[in-house]
């Protein structure tokens, strides 16, 4: 191979062209078939999705070597796998009767239920938040940050809730220790409408155009970094439009770049699985797996999931930097360069991306909302508009604080 057709295949390898998987490829890889040989410790397979039954699960400290093989085959599940697990009454709790009888039992689970409704009918009261990343406004009801606002408004609730051990299980086994639990409460109300297929955070929040500017090893790192679960909070059959998945489409390193073309969205649509949920059940997913909220067909079913997004302590920087003290330090001589064409497009961009926080996640989305997208705007970007306005020092930094409250979780 001579210097310029290595040079050209390595930088193919780099970078993800838009439309570059091939599609016959894409469907091999997303009609494989799971074998129960190949995952012993689950309890049935249906439509290609891995079942576990909570019941049935081992536990710390008593049967650490089981545990370790069971969280080794959910890793291996979202990696290689069909990319989804559904644990069965992962959320319900068992009770001995007077008479000696198992009996299921939910109340720590319709306690958060009540509280969940209760928040959602105070948000509305006083105008709280509404956006929602794929609804309009008002379709569906979503409580932002839930977490924080569960433990706030109800602690022994939260402490009997969260003592739960399938999400340290789950979450141990695909991202490591020290991982970080965010929660988002959905009500999809009666005629809410089904989402779009999408792959998730990070790069699917970004546009075709985003995810493609990042190199290929960052598409293979993404979905490490995260994962993604709900916990139905009622029954849901399918008429209630339970999540729709494409089992294996986690495989094609190219989906966060090619996912949205019409062929794609089009086959999801003939061969997706949807699997029912009772009131209990949890569903954990790679974060890159092809999948879409349902159409709620039915009359009267609220359909209420707590979702979780679970995310790799590894994502942090190693040191902690106040970007509005250094920004109000370096913005007047940047401004004072960048209007003296001292810096070049290029030089103004690099400097800013230091200066400057440039990825607009965590923030509260409560308060900053996605803006035209799925993402709400970043630091960097504010500061790039306050130059582009030619707003001085002190008017940028009064854009730049009020944005710095609007991102704090209070």
């Amino acid at each position: 191979m001579d210097s310029e057709t290595k040079h050209t295949a390595l930088k193919q390898k780099h970078q993800i062209k838009p439309d570059a998987l091939d599609f016959n490829t894409f469907t091999q890889q997303v009609e494989q078939v799971t074998r129960a040989s190949d995952w012993p410790l689950a309890s049935s397979i249906e439509q290609n999705a891995l079942i576990y039954n909570a019941e049935q699960l081992p536990s710390l400290p008593d049967d650490a070597g089981a545990v370790e093989e069971l969280m080794a085959e959910w890793a291996e599940a979202f990696l290689n796998g069909p990319g989804i697990i559904v644990i069965k009454g992962a959320f319900v709790e068992r009770q001995i009767d007077t008479s000696g009888n198992e009996k299921k039992d939910t109340t720590t689970l319709d306690r958060a239920t009540s509280l969940f409704e209760q928040l959602i009918e105070i948000e509305k009261q006083e105008q709280i938040g509404g956006g929602d990343h794929f609804a309009k406004p008002g379709a569906n009801d979503r409580i932002w940050n839930a977490i924080e606002k569960h433990a706030k408004q109800d602690p022994e609730s939260f402490i009997a809730y969260y003592k739960n051990p399938v999400l340290a299980l789950v979450s141990s086994a695909w991202l490591g220790p020290g991982y970080q639990v965010t929660a988002q409460v959905n009500r999809v109300n009666p005629g809410g409408a089904a989402q779009t297929a999408h792959r998730d955070y990070h790069l699917g929040f970004m546009s075709r155009e985003q995810a493609a500017s990042y190199p290929t090893h960052v598409h293979r790192l993404s979905p490490c970094l995260t994962l993604q679960g709900a916990i139905a909070h009622c029954d849901m059959p399918l008429e209630s439009g339970p999540t729709l998945f494409l089992p294996f489409s986690q495989l094609p390193v190219n989906g966060y770049v090619d996912y949205s073309g019409q062929q794609y969205q089009d086959y999801f649509e003939r061969h997706h699985s949807q699997y029912p949920l009772e009131k209990g059940d949890a569903m954990f997913f790679n974060p890159a797996l092809m999948h879409a909220a349902g159409n709620n067909t039915s009359r009267d079913i609220y359909r209420l999931a707590n979702l979780l997004q679970v995310s790799s302590a590894f994502g942090r920087a190693i040191e902690t930097v106040d970007h509005i003290s250094l920004l109000q330090a370096v913005y007047p001589a940047l401004q004072q360069q960048a209007k003296n064409k001292l810096l070049s497009e290029r030089q103004l961009q690099d400097v800013i991306a230091v200066a400057a926080e440039g990825y607009p996640f965590p923030t509260n989305l409560d308060r900053d909302p996605p803006v035209n997208g799925m993402a709400p705007h970043s630091q960097s970007m504010i500061v790039r508009d306050c130059l582009n306005k030619d707003l001085n020092p002190e008017q940028a930094m009064g854009v730049l604080q009020a944005h710095r409250l609007r991102t704090l979780s209070h």
